[in-house]
């Protein structure tokens, strides 16, 4: 038996961070990984001469050198920040409307509202007033996390401190807009439908329509891409990971690697440590899980050992969608296909909402459809004279998972053909440049990742469980959660958010 101050199980985003952080602070931490790379979907995989990655579209709240961001300093403090080759992208996104027009936003406030102004002349003056509500609003919010974060009272007080009679009053747009969708606010704003997909790009980032997408998401992601700057970085998502488990070992801490935990040590209803899949057993003062609340409270300990609570509490909450996704290797350059931009949300129809409904369908028909092309910003992210793509549509997993053995393959390549004849469509001759390619459906997330439903965003990121009521508590004690599963998901946001976890623990334990 080996003693640990904390044990961390699974070295995804929010795991890597969790046990830097604790080594950081010189905490005796181990970090279990069953794979034999960290980095849970922030990892990469090769075909031929590219090197594709798997999750990363943009990472947000890094910030400029004169004005550095939350996970800049963080990154810094582990000392990898300098490790990496950083790339700003040049705009936050472009959005390609079904007439073959669209429009690109620049990466500054400024610019962006400009741009807007321009290219939607008669909706300049709600444009201005939307942009100091989305400011307003993550002003507010910030603002009401700080003093909820400062007081100290019973678990469940910021749920109840927005009913209270002076909460109006304090933060007017937080308690006007904070449980509203995103398509309820474009409504009140704008009346183009061009302009509202425009502005709501970042609803796939999180794999909700308009319709069920937080506007406080939406606010937080316009505001920190807009602040911070979007980056990728050279050498895909992986290179990110393994600095920052090359920091845990380092600072002091222990990662094993090809080694999962087999089931969580309970004493007395309370965790005490870990028994790794080789039988070892380890004791820590704490226990972090990186993995799903599903599968720690279902894979890791005994049935009759999981509180009643914890599956009350996870009871309303649903499993989120999962993605079909195209890794394209091209024999040209990006500019050659007309590819200019390195994120792009291609739509089929002005409806987001109705086609987001074909994410419930086996194959791609409506659906938007996602691309990005790094090669843009950076010709160095693939060889020379090439360019990677990633392009794909969100999906739930339950018409995949339906499919018999024999029928996988020939619809996984169908669905492939579909995206492609989609490129093809906005693209011209891409498809006689294709030199790879590699199709990832639902099912190759859940086997990959683990998780049920291939889920790529955790739980359904709604109105309903996240911003408020994201499923952070645990209901064992001396049990944390630290992923996407409990948080607002994105690379930024699991990152910075294990952190502040994690300098909770240490100055606990």
């Amino acid at each position: 038996m080996r003693d640990y101050d904390v044990i961390v199980i699974g070295a995804g985003n929010g795991g890597l961070a969790s046990a830097a952080t604790l080594a950081e602070k010189g905490k005796r931490v181990i970090l279990f990984e069953k794979h034999n790379i960290p980095g849970g979907c922030g990892t990469s995989f090769r075909r031929g001469r590219f090197e594709f990655e798997i999750a990363l579209h943009q990472l947000s709240h890094m910030g400029t050198e004169e004005n550095p961001g939350p996970l800049m300093e963080q990154f810094k403090r582990y000392g990898i920040y300098n490790e990496i080759e950083w790339i700003r992208i040049k705009e936050l996104f472009r959005v390609n409307f079904p007439d073959g027009t669209g429009i690109s936003l620049p990466a500054d406030r400024k610019s962006c509202e400009a741009h807007l102004c321009k290219e939607f002349p008669g909706q300049a003056e709600a444009i201005g007033r939307y942009f100091e509500v989305v400011y307003g609003f993550c002003d507010q919010a910030a603002a009401f996390a700080a003093k909820s974060a400062a007081s100290t009272g019973e678990p469940g007080a910021l749920k109840k401190a927005v009913m209270k009679a002076g909460f109006p009053r304090l933060y007017p747009l937080l308690a006007k807009y904070a449980m509203k969708s995103t398509q309820e606010v474009l409504d009140e704003f704008f009346t183009d439908p061009k302009l509202q997909l425009a502005l709501s790009a970042y609803w796939c980032f999180m794999g909700m329509p308009p319709t069920r997408f937080p506007f406080a998401i939406l606010a937080k992601c316009t505001t920190f891409y807009l602040e911070t700057k979007p980056y990728y970085l050279r050498g895909t998502s992986m290179m990110m990971n393994q600095a920052i488990m090359e920091a845990v070992t380092r600072m002091g801490g222990v990662v094993r690697l090809n080694c999962g935990v087999q089931r969580i040590i309970l004493e007395n209803g309370k965790a005490v440590g870990v028994v790794d899949e080789y039988g070892e057993e380890y004791r820590a003062k704490r226990i972090i899980s990186n993995i799903s609340p599903l599968a720690t409270y279902g894979n890791l300990l005994a049935p009759e050992e999981v509180p009643e609570a914890a599956r009350e509490y996870l009871k309303p909450y649903t499993v989120g969608i999962s993605a079909l996704t195209c890794f394209i290797g091209l024999d040209c350059p990006p500019e050659e296909i007309g590819f200019t931009t390195s994120f792009t949300l291609n739509y089929e129809s002005l409806d987001a909402n109705r086609d987001f409904q074909d994410a419930y369908k086996l194959l791609p028909e409506s659906d938007p459809l996602v691309a990005t092309c790094y090669t843009v910003d950076d010709p160095c992210v693939s060889p020379p004279g090439t360019s990677i793509i990633t392009a794909g549509t969100l999906k739930y997993s339950g018409e995949w998972e339906k499919l018999p053995p024999d029928q996988y393959y020939e619809m996984k390549y169908e669905a492939g053909k579909r995206i492609v004849a989609r490129l093809e469509k906005m693209y011209p001759g891409i498809t006689e440049h294709i030199e790879e390619m590699e199709i990832a459906t639902p099912l190759t997330h859940m086997r990959y990742l683990g998780h049920p439903g291939g889920a790529i965003y955790g739980y359904e990121q709604d109105l309903m469980q996240s911003v408020f009521f994201f499923p952070a508590e645990s209901k064992i004690p001396n049990l944390e959660f630290a992923s996407g599963w409990v948080n607002a998901c994105g690379f930024g946001p699991n990152y910075t958010y294990a952190d502040t976890l994690a300098a909770k623990i240490a100055k606990e334990v």
